[in-house]
């Protein structure tokens, strides 16, 4: 085998062993995306919107710890308590390490906080903390208000 044929196989090779890795940022990218969306529109009060971002990522990735924490909240708007402890409950062990921006922090009827991912030039926080309180806090709502179907 001649040089340019060697060289041109070892691009080929080169480039199919990155192209699974490139695939699966982009997906983490779009998955940011749709976070950050639905966190948007939860602000703005577009529940029925946000739930769709939230639920298209855990489509994906159906573990998703902010996702999760982000659909509970909206379960706590809906006054689905048992839901929102839920996936709280599911967010939580990989919450743990997991970055969120908690200076956009979104409190959901006194209950239940949600976040925007976080970025590094504005100080980030674990996704824990968050999701621990939030157990707390709709823990104590659903015991204190009734549970709408």
């Amino acid at each position: 085998m001649n040089r340019k044929a060697r060289r041109f196989t070892a691009i080929l090779v080169a480039l199919s062993l990155m192209a699974p890795g490139l695939g699966w940022a982009q997906g983490q990218a779009g998955i940011a995306g749709r976070l950050n969306s639905g966190y948007d529109l939860l602000e703005q009060g577009k529940f029925d919107q946000a739930q769709k971002s939230f639920e298209e990522v855990l489509r994906q990735d159906p573990g998703h710890p902010l996702a999760l924490n982000n659909l509970a909240a909206i379960l706590v708007k809906q006054g689905k308590y048992d839901q929102a402890l839920a996936c709280l409950k599911r967010a939580l062990p990989r919450s743990k390490g997991f970055k969120v921006a908690l200076n956009r922090v979104c409190n959901v009827d006194g209950v239940c906080a949600a976040c925007r991912l976080g970025e590094e030039k504005f100080g980030t926080e674990d996704l824990e903390g968050v999701v621990k309180s939030n157990i707390l806090m709709v823990g104590m709502a659903r015991s204190s208000r009734p549970e709408k179907k």
